[in-house]
C-alpha cells in the first residue's frame, strides 16, 4: 500500500465538447492538482477547442492534448445538432484511445464525463478505471415514468413519496447505507465552478469590465443563453424588444450577430461574443441574470447570488428552470408578472442560498470533504492504480 501511495498518478480527463462541459471539468482538475502534488492531469479536447481554450491560464500539472476535428464545428453546431450529437457518440472513442495508446507515461485513471458512455467501454478494454463526472443536475422529477402497468404515464415528481416524514433528515441515512452496499463510490465535489480565481487582478484593463465598472449597483440585466442549443431567431427578436422598450441597462453575450444585436437593442448595454461569466455575475453592477439553464450557468448564478429570468431551451434545462422558480424560489420564468414584495423575497431568497453555496465550498464544506476523501481514494490506490 505505501508504494502505491507515493507512486506518481496519471489522469486522463475527457470533458464532452462543450463551454458547459469543458469549465467543470477543467474546475475539477485544477482542484485535484492543488491537493495532490504527484497527479499530472491530460485534458483531452479536440483541435478546434485547443484553440479555443489553450492560452488559458492552467496548473503546471495539466497538459492539454488534442484529437482531430471529428465532430461538427462550433460554428455550425446549432445548424447540424442531431450530427453533432451522433458524432460525439460514434467518432470520437477511437482517437481517444489513439491518444492513449501514445501516451508516454501510464494511465491510472479517466475521468470522463457522464454524457459519453463510451468512455466506460474504452476503459474496461484497456483495463483502466473510469470515474464519471455528473455535470448536469441531479434532480429527476420531471422525468416521466411510462412503465408502471395500470398507471397512465406519469412525472417522477407527481408519484406519492415512499417515506413520509422529514426527508431531509433521513437522506443522509439512505445515502450512507447505499454507499456501504455499492462497490462504486460518489463524490458530491460541487459546485465545479472556478470560484478560486474570481481575485485575478488581470481584467480590469477588458473593456466589458470597464464598462461594468461605470455602471451603478445591481443596475445591469446579464443575458447568456448558452452556446450548446441555439435560439430560434424570433425568440431572440422578442428579448431584443423588450430590452430596447425596458430601457434598462445589458450586458449581453451573444454566440455571433453580435453587431446586429447591438445595434437592435440600443445604446444602453454591450453586447460580446464572450466574457468570463463567473466574474461578470459576481460583479456588483449586475442585477439580474437571464439565462437558458444550463446547469453550469444555473450554479453560478447561484454563486453570485444574482435574482433569474429562466429562459430554458431543452434537454435538463427545463427541469433546472423548474428548480430556480420553484424549488429555490430565486428566480422567474420570462414573460411571468411580480410585485414588488416578491421581487425583494426572491433577491432574499438568492442571497441565502448564495450563502449555503459558499458554505459548501469553504473549508471544511461539503465540497472540500468529498474533494479530500476522493483524493484519499486516489493515493490508496482504490481508484489510481499503481504503474506496472
Amino acid at each position: 500500500m505505501s508504494s502505491s501511495t507515493s507512486a506518481d498518478c496519471h489522469v486522463v480527463a475527457v470533458p464532452y465538447p462543450g463551454r458547459g462541459h469543458i469549465n467543470p471539468m477543467m474546475n475539477l482538475c485544477k482542484l485535484l492538482v492543488s491537493k495532490l502534488s504527484n497527479l499530472t492531469i491530460t485534458f483531452v479536447v479536440t483541435e478546434e477547442w485547443l484553440g479555443i481554450i489553450g492560452s488559458s491560464p492552467k496548473p503546471s500539472g495539466i497538459t492539454i492534448q488534442s484529437i482531430p476535428n471529428v465532430i461538427p464545428s462550433e460554428s455550425i453546431r446549432a445548424s447540424v445538432f442531431l450530427e453533432f450529437l451522433k458524432a460525439v457518440d460514434t467518432k470520437m472513442e477511437a482517437p481517444v484511445e489513439m491518444l492513449l495508446d501514445q501516451l508516454q507515461l501510464p494511465v491510472s485513471t479517466i475521468i470522463a464525463d457522464v454524457a459519453m458512455p463510451w468512455a466506460l467501454a474504452l476503459g474496461q478494454r484497456k483495463n483502466i478505471p473510469v470515474v464519471s463526472l455528473w455535470t448536469i443536475s441531479f434532480d429527476r422529477g420531471a422525468e416521466v415514468i411510462d412503465y408502471i402497468p395500470g398507471i397512465t404515464p406519469t412525472r417522477l415528481e407527481d408519484l406519492p413519496a415512499i417515506f413520509s416524514g422529514n426527508g431531509k433528515k433521513i437522506l443522509p441515512d439512505i445515502l450512507n447505507a447505499f454507499n456501504s452496499m455499492k462497490k462504486s463510490q460518489f463524490y458530491c465535489v460541487g459546485p465545479s465552478i472556478p470560484h478560486n480565481t474570481l481575485d485575478s487582478k488581470n481584467d480590469a484593463n477588458l473593456d466589458y469590465f470597464k464598462w461594468l465598472n461605470s455602471q451603478l449597483a445591481k443596475s445591469v440585466l446579464y443575458v447568456s443563453l448558452g452556446s450548446f442549443l441555439s435560439v430560434p431567431g424570433e425568440q431572440i427578436n422578442e428579448i431584443v424588444e423588450g430590452i430596447r422598450e425596458s430601457g434598462v441597462r445589458y450586458f449581453w453575450v451573444a454566440r455571433g450577430d453580435t453587431m446586429r444585436i447591438q445595434e437592435a437593442c440600443g445604446k444602453m448595454g454591450l453586447v460580446v461574443p464572450w466574457c468570463d461569466q463567473l466574474k461578470v455575475l459576481c460583479h456588483s453592477s449586475v442585477g439580474v441574470f437571464l439565462t437558458h439553464c444550463g446547469w453550469n450557468s444555473t450554479l453560478e448564478g447561484v454563486y453570485a447570488g444574482v435574482p433569474v429570468l429562466t429562459f430554458p431551451i431543452g434537454f435538463d434545462q427545463t427541469t433546472d428552470g423548474e428548480i430556480i422558480v420553484d424549488d429555490w424560489k430565486i428566480g422567474m420564468k420570462c414573460f411571468m408578472s411580480l410585485d414588488e414584495d416578491e421581487s425583494k423575497k426572491m433577491r432574499r431568497n438568492a442571497s441565502e442560498l448564495k450563502e449555503t453555496c459558499k458554505q459548501a465550498l469553504s473549508k471544511g464544506g461539503s465540497s472540500e470533504a468529498n474533494l479530500k476523501a476522493f483524493v484519499r481514494n486516489i493515493k490508496m490506490s482504490l481508484i489510481c492504480l499503481p504503474y506496472n
